[in-house]
């Protein structure tokens, strides 16, 4: 690959990586004021499941699967031509819209039993699986908003329009808080107004892109068909792409079952130490997984190896020097991290306990879970999804495996400490795969990269151990002092592995597509 290509992709990666540290920070201000109004109740377990719901539909079909099989056809049907790429549109619009409208209505009049089939244990709270199942109605259509945001994102991704897409998560958080500022006003039921807030949100988040898919000259009614050939390749990737492209999610919900039958609070505690693991993976994976994805699959398309194989090391060392010290500053800094951020209002220094305990055991897990959607599009854009799947159902079975050997003895912490040992299974059969298929074979910069870095973060994370206060400091002290300490921590911590890379010899140069 050209220095020119080297330098669009990374700059695509920023660019990506900008928006999302945007949507990260806007999250975060989210769950502030969640953590704040609703900590770790009852009442938040109820609203945080019946917003994981129609999440885990949108991941696991719009953002997941749909776009690693949708993609890489939309890039062929671009090189068509307009006419052909415009029609493809249209008919995979129409049969997309048909297929929600179907679900959607199906969840709303059957949302008792979706409700207690994600969360049994809330069998034994009728109040508590009532109020999940009427909050559901309401944020269920979000699934239908949010699936057609993904669809016109990845037509705007496909044209090198990455900014909007990134952006738009934000708008999600922005409407939550706004809906809970007004029932904190008004006095109004703070988890009706949530589930509203998700609604109008999707609503939001919708209109906000399809005027700029307009801009591309692409925005066009629907057509229902099912004789399309693309309509009908794509009906063919579909299914085991959605099962290879959505093991991390699938596993997010067996937690979320069995989390279910634990005492009150456990699926908050998990939610809250997954949304700080959501900033790494956030910033680096999803980022990375967008920028590569359509330029692998150009480059599968021309058929060339070797600027494919050079994309990917790319994402892979990135991946490396990002993964590595967040992982390590997570499972160092967990509990100043979520004292600082959600120790306030009704969260307690129980609760944070709790999250602390469960953020470090997700953090064993941050780095597979990077490099994973890092690996994933190298066969996706090939059109390969059976060998991903296979792999994905092992990973599953896996997680399964290990979560009903684990939570009856720890818990929800046994819970998220599954899900990263199963995220290095993915990751290990992933990374043995793309090998064995002859899409890339590990490079002497990417052996360099990693061991200096996996040196850099190892002296950051023992200096930040020997800096950080005990536990009694952090669930004691002042909100200002925790918010000085922790900028300090972490200024400290970001120097020292910079300084790390520096002196193990690591240049910005080496940062480019070159082997």
């Amino acid at each position: 690959m050209s220095s020119d290509k080297s330098a669009s992709v990374a700059a695509q990666g920023a660019v990506v990586s900008s928006m999302t540290l945007l949507s990260r920070l806007s999250g975060f201000a989210r769950d502030l004021m969640l953590s704040h109004f609703l900590g770790a109740t009852g009442t938040a377990d109820a609203f945080l499941v019946a917003f994981r719901i129609p999440n885990f539909f949108r991941r696991l079909f719009a953002e997941g699967a749909f776009n690693q099989a949708f993609v890489p056809m939309l890039a062929r049907y671009k090189a068509l031509g307009p006419v052909e790429l415009k029609g493809f549109i249209a008919v995979v619009g129409g049969n997309l819209s048909c297929v929600l409208i179907l679900f959607i209505t199906l969840g709303v009049l059957f949302s008792g039993a979706l409700a207690t089939a994600f969360a049994p244990g809330f069998w034994r709270y009728p109040a508590k699986l009532e109020l999940t199942a009427e909050l559901l109605r309401v944020t269920f259509p979000y699934l239908g908003f949010i699936s057609l945001t993904a669809f016109a994102g990845a037509i705007l991704n496909t044209h090198g329009r990455y900014a909007a897409p990134a952006f738009t998560p934000v708008l999600l958080n922005v409407s939550l808080m706004l809906a809970m500022a007004f029932a904190a006003a008004t006095g109004g039921h703070m988890t009706f107004a949530l589930a509203w807030g998700v609604l109008a949100a999707g609503a939001v988040q919708l209109l906000f892109q399809a005027p700029i898919v307009g801009r591309l000259g692409l925005l066009t009614w629907p057509r229902l068909s099912t004789r399309h050939e693309g309509a009908r390749e794509l009906g063919r990737l579909l299914i085991p792409a959605v099962l290879a492209s959505s093991a991390g999610q699938l596993n997010a919900l067996v937690d979320v079952i069995l989390a279910s039958t634990l005492i009150t609070g456990s699926i908050a505690w998990l939610y809250y130490a997954d949304r700080l693991l959501e900033l790494p993976i956030g910033l680096v994976a999803v980022a990375l997984g967008t920028v590569l994805l359509p330029n692998l699959s150009k480059l599968a398309g021309q058929g060339d190896a070797a600027a494919f194989a050079k994309a990917l090391d790319w994402g892979l060392r990135s991946g490396l020097l990002a993964g590595l010290p967040a992982a390590v500053a997570l499972g160092v800094l967990a509990l100043p991290l979520v004292a600082t951020i959600f120790l306030h209002g009704e969260m307690t220094a129980l609760d944070a306990s709790m999250v602390a305990l469960a953020l470090r055991a997700f953090a064993c897990g941050a780095l597979p879970l990077v490099l994973v959607k890092v690996l994933a599009p190298a066969f996706f854009a090939h059109k390969n999804t059976r060998t991903p799947l296979r792999f994905a159902l092992i990973a599953i079975a896996t997680n399964l495996v290990l979560n009903l050997s684990m939570f009856w003895w720890f818990g929800h912490v046994g819970l998220a400490l599954a899900t990263a040992l199963a995220g290095w299974v993915h990751f290990w059969l992933l990374w043995r795969g793309v090998g064995g298929a002859g899409y890339y074979q590990a490079t002497p910069l990417l052996a360099r990269t990693f061991w200096r870095a996996l040196a850099a973060a190892g002296l950051m994370g023992a200096v930040l151990a020997a800096a950080t206060p005990d536990a009694a400091y952090w669930l004691s002290a002042s909100m200002s002092t925790r918010v000085a300490w922790l900028a300090g921590l972490v200024l400290t911590g970001g120097l020292i592995y910079l300084a790390g890379l520096w002196v193990g010899g690591l240049r910005p140069a080496e940062l480019q597509h070159r082997a």
